[in-house]
């Protein structure tokens, strides 16, 4: 007996600096989960944002190497963030936040491409992770005097998984979060799973870009993130800057991936693979493919190349809902 397609809905809007899609399995939830989505968003932003003075993660350059007790929001936070320094072998890395402020990263993504400020840019190796330390017992976090944490390359991704598993528990139904393209699937998934269309990104996303061979991805669970150097991109001193730092130089990296995409068992393992992949560069292909991950690699001249476990048809489904 065959059985009917589970109908879905959707809601869109913005937040923590970029875009945010919610989808769930039963329209009539829809709202009351917008909601409880949007106070979870509110909390992460006043916990981990790098752009607002009181933010908790503000609290941490404030204290100038002395020990701060920190809310289990951010403590989590950061413990996803150092894991995923640990697993990338520093490829990602929180560390970063000078980094980032240096070449002009240090406000709302809008507001950046809208200044015209002169940047400096020099190679600096980043602090690295072994720099923080959590005392989990006394709660508390101690980052040295001069280290700027930056918790973009994990924080949304691992915001997502968070809130698409609480939704499900809550709601009762399947839940779809996807924040800046990096989603994250929980509870009971439509008939052949989420259809996600993952796309090649060839320029800024709000110009109207040009846009590349896509594939579609049926999720049933887990996250699938997608890292790029085209999308998010800004103009100093006649230099094309964009946001992904490698932590050897402390300066955007020059990579033969102009975009990653990778489905993992949660959207933080996803998001923190395909950053590690562009920063890898060349190796990333033989990285991904020894710890399983399934993987779309788009090359700067557009070629695409997948590691075991990535689905090799491009046929559009008919409907993709990330």
């Amino acid at each position: 007996m065959s059985t009917a397609p589970r109908t879905t809905a959707a809601a869109d809007w913005r937040a923590l600096g970029t875009s945010v899609r919610l989808v769930v399995t039963d329209p009539v939830l829809l709202d009351s989960c917008n909601l409880l989505l949007a106070r979870h968003l509110a909390e992460v932003d006043a916990a981990c944002s790098r752009f607002r003075t009181d933010s908790a993660l503000a609290a941490l350059d404030a204290a100038k190497g002395r020990p701060v007790r920190v809310s289990p929001l951010l403590a989590e936070a950061l413990a996803v963030a150092l894991r995923a320094a640990e697993a990338t072998d520093g490829a990602v890395d929180p560390t970063v936040g000078s980094a980032m402020e240096a070449i002009g990263y240090d406000r709302d993504f809008t507001l950046v491409r809208e200044d015209d400020r002169p940047v400096r840019l020099r190679v600096r190796r980043a602090p690295g992770r072994r720099q923080v330390t959590m005392d989990r017992e006394r709660g508390t976090v101690t980052v040295p005097a001069g280290v700027r944490l930056d918790l973009g390359a994990t924080a949304k991704a691992w915001a997502a998984d968070k809130a698409a598993a609480m939704l499900a528990e809550t709601a009762g139904c399947g839940v779809l979060v996807s924040l800046g393209g990096d989603t994250a699937v929980a509870g009971q998934p439509p008939v052949g799973g989420w259809q996600i269309r993952v796309q090649d990104v060839t320029g800024p996303v709000d110009e109207t870009p040009a846009q590349g061979p896509y594939a579609t991805v049926g999720l049933h669970g887990g996250g699938l993130a997608t890292s790029g150097t085209a999308a998010r991109t800004w103009h100093r001193d006649g230099h094309t800057l964009h946001h992904i730092v490698d932590p050897r130089t402390g300066l955007p990296v020059r990579s033969p991936w102009r975009t990653v995409s990778v489905a993992a068992r949660s959207c933080a393992d996803a998001n923190a693979a395909s950053t590690a992949a562009v920063v890898k560069g060349a190796s990333a292909e033989g990285w991904l493919a020894r710890l399983g991950l399934p993987a779309r690699l788009v090359a700067q001249d557009g070629t695409v190349v997948t590691t075991p476990g990535w689905p090799t048809s491009l046929a559009p489904a008919a409907e993709a809902v990330a």
